[in-house]
C-alpha cells in the first residue's frame, strides 16, 4: 500500500493527521522537531498498529524513503512547495498541499504528466472549501430551470478566522503575523458592477457585509477583496458568454477592523519598497506578543460564498448560498480542523489515484464535490446551505 510522508505538523496540520492515522493508512509525519511529529500520532490507532510513524525531517532520509505511487503532503513554508513537488515528480510520488497554486508549481505540468504524477494544491480551507462550494453553486445553477446567459451573474467568496470572543483589536494570530500585514501590501483586482475594479491598499475597499451566522441571525462583518478575483471565474467554470456583473473574492473581519487597525494602515502606507521587509517583520514581532491565541483560547472561521442571478429588470430570480460558521473545539482550532481534514480529503483521492496527471486545484466535478462536502460537513461543525431564491 501507499505510504503518506506529511511534511509539517505545525497548529494547522494535526486535526488532519489524526484523522489519517487513525485509518489503516501507512503515514510517516516529518517535522523539523520530532516532539511535534510524535505528539500529532500520540494515542491514535495508527501508532498503535505501528502504521503511523514520527520521523525528524531530514531531506536526504526522506528522499531515500519515497517509494513510487507514495504521497507526500507539504505542510511546510511556501517556498518548499515546489522542492517537494520536484521530489515527487523524480520518485513518481504525488505531492498534496493546501496553498494557492504559485506559477512555479503551474510550469511543472507537463513532466508530472509525463511522469504520471498528480500534484494537488488548494485543498485547505480558503483557498480549498471555497473552490467547492463555488462549484456547487455554478453546477446547481447550471441545472436550474432558471439557467441563461442572459441574466445577471453576482458571485461573493468571503473567508476569515476571527476570535470567538471578540477583543478591542477585533482580530488575532494563530501563527506569525508576518503573512497577514503583507497580504495588505498586495494589490486586489475583482469584478464590481460589471467593471474591473483595483486596489494597492485593500483595506480602502472595505465593505459592510451582512453574514447568516449558526446561531439563525444576521452579523454583519466587514469584507475587502483579495489577491486577483479575476482568473478564478474560469475556474469555477463562468461561461464567456455570461454577464457577469460582480465577482469577488475576499476576507472577513469583524465589524470595527478598520478602526482598531488604522494606525497599522497608515505606517503601511508610508513604507517604501526598501525598508518594507524589515519593517514589517518588526510590526509582526510586536503583534505576535500582544494578540496572539492564548492556549486553549478559541477561534472562530467564517465563510460565505454565494451565488446570486437577476433578470433584466434586476429582480433576484435565482440565489443560493454555501456557508460555514464553525468554533475550535477540543479537536483543534476551527482553523485547522478545515485546512487539515480537507488536505487529508485530498490525501486519500491521491493514494486512490482520483486525480488525473498534473497540476491540480480542488476537485471541480460534481460527485468529488458533493462527496467532500458531505465528509467535511460530518467532521466538522457550522455548515450550512440556504436557497434563498
Amino acid at each position: 500500500m501507499s505510504r503518506v510522508h506529511w511534511l509539517g505538523a505545525g497548529l494547522s496540520t494535526v486535526p488532519g493527521i489524526r484523522r489519517l492515522a487513525n485509518t489503516d493508512q501507512p503515514l510517516i509525519v516529518w517535522n523539523r522537531t520530532l516532539g511535534k511529529a510524535t505528539d500529532a500520532i500520540k494515542g491514535t490507532s495508527g501508532q498503535k498498529k505501528g502504521t503511523a510513524e514520527a520521523a525528524s525531517l531530514d531531506w536526504d532520509m526522506l528522499d531515500a524513503s519515497i517509494d513510487a505511487g507514495d504521497v507526500l503532503v507539504s505542510m511546510l513554508p511556501g517556498d518548499l512547495h515546489v522542492k517537494v513537488a520536484k521530489m515527487c515528480i523524480e520518485s513518481k510520488a504525488h505531492f498534496v498541499s493546501s496553498s494557492y497554486l504559485s506559477p512555479e508549481m503551474h510550469a511543472l505540468q507537463d513532466v508530472a504528466v509525463k511522469q504520471g504524477v498528480s500534484l494537488v494544491n488548494e485543498v485547505g480551507l480558503d483557498p480549498g472549501i471555497d473552490h467547492l462550494f463555488a462549484h456547487a453553486l455554478v453546477d446547481a445553477y447550471k441545472q436550474s430551470d432558471q439557467y441563461s446567459s442572459d441574466h445577471k451573474v453576482f458571485f461573493r467568496s468571503y473567508c476569515g478566522g476571527v476570535p470567538a470572543v471578540p477583543n478591542n483589536f477585533k482580530y488575532k494570530f494563530s501563527w506569525s503575523p508576518f503573512g497577514v500585514l503583507k497580504a495588505l501590501t498586495s494589490p486586489a483586482k475583482w469584478m464590481e458592477q460589471a467593471d474591473e475594479q483595483t486596489t494597492t491598499t485593500p483595506w480602502k475597499a472595505v465593505t459592510d457585509y451582512k453574514v447568516p451566522t449558526a446561531k439563525g441571525k444576521t452579523e454583519t462583518f466587514q469584507a475587502y477583496p483579495n489577491r486577483d478575483s479575476l482568473p478564478f471565474m474560469s475556474a469555477y467554470h463562468f461561461e464567456d458568454n455570461w454577464n457577469v456583473n460582480q465577482f469577488v473574492r475576499g476576507t472577513l473581519r469583524l465589524s470595527g477592523w478598520t478602526e482598531a487597525w488604522a494606525h497599522l494602515f497608515t505606517e503601511i502606507e508610508s513604507m517604501n519598497s526598501k525598508d518594507m521587509q524589515s519593517r514589517l517583520t518588526n510590526i509582526s514581532d510586536k503583534l505576535w506578543k500582544e494578540h496572539a491565541y492564548a492556549d486553549g483560547e478559541l477561534d472562530r472561521v467564517v465563510m460565505v460564498v454565494e451565488l446570486e442571478v437577476r433578470d433584466a429588470s434586476d429582480k433576484t430570480i435565482w440565489h443560493q448560498v454555501h456557508s460555514i460558521d464553525d468554533v475550535g473545539n477540543d479537536e483543534g482550532t476551527s482553523m485547522a480542523r478545515l485546512v487539515s481534514h480537507t488536505v487529508s480529503l485530498a490525501v486519500q483521492g491521491s493514494v486512490a489515484n482520483e486525480f488525473t496527471p498534473g497540476v491540480h486545484a480542488a476537485p471541480s466535478d460534481a460527485e468529488t464535490v458533493q462527496k467532500w462536502l458531505s465528509e467535511l460537513s460530518s467532521l466538522n461543525g457550522g455548515f450550512a446551505h440556504s436557497v434563498v431564491v
